[in-house]
Formats: structure tokens, C-alpha cells, sequence
């Protein structure tokens, strides 16, 4: 350390300015690779979840596919606290009323309406 501040006494303008442009290029150097570093490891990580998802998919592409509706149905009706005797009455009302048999008419879901 003694020999480093005695070096630096008499330092000219000259001088000074190639330490200081040293000094900034070590630096940036520095966070050049450090920004490689982080750009590798995020290349990896981002390969190893791919790898990952496609293993599920994979797996997912062998189980069975989810039952279908049969053959003139419009699928599942969701229904929101309205027991099935009084669902089933309204789809009945519906299609009379419209003249259309059930299985032309599509119910998504059906909701008590409260006042």
C-alpha cells in the first residue's frame, strides 16, 4: 500500500487520465460480464421449464379425452342455487313457450333473480 500511495504523489494530467479511463473500463467490463452471466443462467432456466412443460403435455396427451355430450344435448347447465326439479320445469316453460324443441334450445346456466 505504501509503495502505491508514493507512486501517487506526482502524478501528471496525462497520467491520471489513462488511470481513470482504466479505472472505467474495468468497471464496465465488469457489468459487461456480469450482463453475459445473467443472460446464460436465464438461458438455462428458461430451457429447463420448457423441458418441464412439455413432459405434462405429454402426459396429458395420453389420458383419456373428457366425456362429450350425447347426440342432440347442448352440454352441461350450471346452476346456481336452483334445485334441479325447478331448472328442469323453467327449460320445459321455455321451450313451449318458444315452440322449439329442448334439444334446439342451449341453457348455459340458470340464477335465482332476487328483488
Amino acid at each position: 500500500m505504501f509503495l502505491v500511495n508514493q507512486a501517487m504523489v506526482n502524478v501528471s494530467i496525462g497520467t491520471a487520465a489513462i488511470i481513470v479511463v482504466l479505472g472505467m473500463g474495468v468497471v464496465f467490463l465488469g457489468l459487461i460480464l456480469l450482463m453475459l452471466v445473467t443472460q446464460i443462467v436465464g438461458k438455462i432456466m428458461t430451457s429447463r421449464t420448457a423441458k418441464s412443460e412439455k413432459a405434462p403435455a405429454a402426459q396429458m396427451a395420453a389420458a383419456p379425452a373428457p366425456a362429450r355430450p350425447a347426440p342432440g344435448s347442448a352440454g352441461q347447465v350450471k346452476l346456481y342455487d336452483v334445485p334441479d326439479r325447478t331448472a328442469a320445469m323453467l327449460m320445459a316453460i321455455v321451450a313451449n313457450r318458444t315452440g322449439k324443441p329442448l334439444n334446439e334450445l342451449r341453457f348455459i346456466s340458470i340464477r335465482e333473480i332476487k328483488d
